[in-house]
């Protein structure tokens, strides 16, 4: 699909009238003038495709300037919510708004082009038949020539790309690709910045140098930006909040320590850490593990529970307090190590994650201590991580 960025033209007047004082006009001018960071507001929004529901009724703030990571599996609707943002789809129901101006919904629709909003496609999709800074000065036919010359050469320079100005794609590299359709996606300033899973294409070295490149570059524009991506450490990176998808629905919004820390659900938790899930039923007082009684909040006697013990939350000893165990497996996973340990009081061995240098071996006798305020519980599901994520 190609990238599209529309230049920020002139909002019908009432998105005008709150002017830069409510942080977030748009200039009618053309795209390299100026802009301030907008609200981008979904409200209920749902989306329809014969007998799919892609999305059933999304609630999103995003204040102006800020980060937010939509995170998710394939197929949950991450990509139909950014479409829907830039004007390419139309919601079946609810609203979007931008600075409270309803730009899709019952009542209006502002093409994407008068929306002030810039989008970013995880191919980059430069044009081969144009220079690459014709490339980035697509998005500013508005202005003269010479000024969007200017501005796009400065946004090459800004990537560090102003050498190649003249050539053509073709000779760019992958991480070159990803600053051209950067400086191309940012030279009009828009007042919200979309990008869907922009780095997905890149190695693991170029892709954290380009994260750290993009976000400086958000932090600058103080665009207003929706990121989408399927990977947790990229959203925790990346995002001032981050937002989780599935199957249409927001199941929880948040800072990435909230997230970590007191995941919505089962789900969620499988999202931010390595866990070791533990079956059990609920009992009068609550549920009745190896480490001690545990809190049900919200579960019934009876019920079926899943109790979570994250990887890195299990500390190992070689003597001194704890459960007495035995190390049945090394996994070598660089800086640090998987142990698989049988632990008196699990049925299962827990898979237990520690420092490589830690020089734990097979068949080593350990004590494992797990402190049962860092347990997560929740109500048993019936499908897989795997599963899941498919």
């Amino acid at each position: 699909m190609a990238s599209l960025v529309p230049t920020p033209q002139r909002l019908p007047a009432a998105a005008q009238d709150g002017g830069a004082g409510k942080g977030g006009a748009l200039n009618g001018k053309g795209g390299a003038a100026a802009t301030f960071a907008a609200q981008l507001t979904f409200e209920d929004v749902a989306r329809q495709f014969d007998s799919t529901q892609a999305l059933a009724g999304v609630s999103l703030d995003v204040a102006p300037a800020e980060i937010v990571c939509l995170l998710g599996p394939s197929g949950c609707g991450k990509t139909t919510l950014l479409r829907i943002a830039a004007g390419i789809e139309k919601p079946t129901g609810g609203r979007v708004l931008i600075n409270g101006l309803e730009v899709a919904g019952p009542a209006r629709f502002v093409a994407p082009e008068d929306r002030g909003v810039g989008l970013m496609f995880q191919d980059f999709a430069l044009f081969p038949h144009l220079t690459i800074l014709g490339n980035v000065a697509f998005g500013l036919k508005s202005l003269p020539k010479a000024d969007a010359r200017r501005e796009a050469l400065a946004a090459l320079k800004r990537v560090g790309l102003a050498q190649l100005a003249d050539e053509y794609p073709h000779i760019l590299s992958g991480g070159q690709q990803q600053r051209v359709a950067l400086a191309r996606a940012i030279v009009p300033r828009p007042a919200v910045m979309l990008m869907d899973e922009p780095f997905s294409g890149l190695d693991v070295q170029l892709r954290d140098e380009m994260q750290e490149e993009t976000l400086a570059l958000l932090r600058e524009t103080r665009a207003t930006s929706v990121i989408v991506t399927h990977n947790p450490e990229e959203a925790m990176r990346i995002g001032d909040r981050i937002a989780v998808m599935r199957a249409g629905r927001l199941v929880q919004a948040g800072s990435a320590e909230t997230l970590y820390h007191q995941p919505a659900d089962l789900f969620v938790a499988r999202l931010f850490s390595e866990i070791n899930e533990i079956q059990h039923r609920v009992g009068k007082n609550g549920i009745d593990t190896p480490i001690g009684m545990l809190p049900a909040p919200g579960l019934n006697e009876g019920e079926a529970a899943t109790v979570c013990i994250r990887e890195r939350g299990v500390r190992l000893s070689r003597d001194g307090a704890g459960l007495p165990g035995r190390v049945l497996d090394v996994k070598f996973l660089g800086d640090v190590a998987r142990l698989e340990v049988a632990v008196a009081g699990f049925e299962k061995p827990l898979k237990v994650r520690v420092r490589e240098s830690d020089g734990w071996v097979r068949g080593a006798e350990v004590r494992a201590q797990i402190d049962p305020a860092r347990v997560l519980v929740f109500r048993a599901e019936g499908k897989s991580e795997a599963e899941l994520m498919s």
